[in-house]
């Protein structure tokens, strides 16, 4: 494999499947890797996933230069610097981190395209009852990709 794109947010999924991620790139190694964080507008109003591409991106324009969506930059910063650096301290060059905004799967799908990625690694979120009914991000990535994908759970 010579790119694998790693699917990174902020929940203990990711963390969990990042100890393999690191695992699987120390053994393949990689030519390069791509970390990728994907800004989720979230409010206890707001379903994300009933949006369509339209108001994805009149929500984007609204947002754009606000506090709200300074606070998500910084964030996504945050968490794609952590896991750079952990890949880096393992010894696995060529990282770069992307930060997309939309729905989860659709972004990770698309940047995995973009960026011709062989493989993509994402972790699974485990057992909530709101993922049986709206379906998991993981899934939907699995289902749909192109490319093979390890689901590490």
């Amino acid at each position: 494999m010579e790119k694998i794109l790693i699917a990174v947010d902020d929940t203990k999924g990711t963390k969990k499947a990042f100890t393999t991620c690191t695992e699987v790139c120390s053994c393949m190694r990689p030519g390069s890797v791509v970390l990728v964080y994907v800004e989720k507008f979230e409010g206890k109003s707001l379903m994300d996933e009933m949006l369509g591409k339209a108001e994805m991106s009149t929500l984007e324009e609204v947002l754009q230069g606000t506090e709200y969506q300074e606070a998500l930059d910084e964030k996504a910063n945050k968490i794609l610097t952590y896991y750079q650096k952990a890949l880096e301290n393992k010894g696995v060059s060529g990282v770069t981190a992307l930060v997309r905004k939309g729905h989860p799967a659709e972004e990770i799908l698309k940047a995995a395209k973009k960026e011709n990625a062989d493989m993509i690694i994402i972790g699974s979120r485990g057992k909530r009852t709101s993922h049986l009914f709206m379906g998991s991000v993981s899934r939907e990535v699995a289902n749909n990709a192109e490319v093979p994908v390890l689901l590490v759970k």
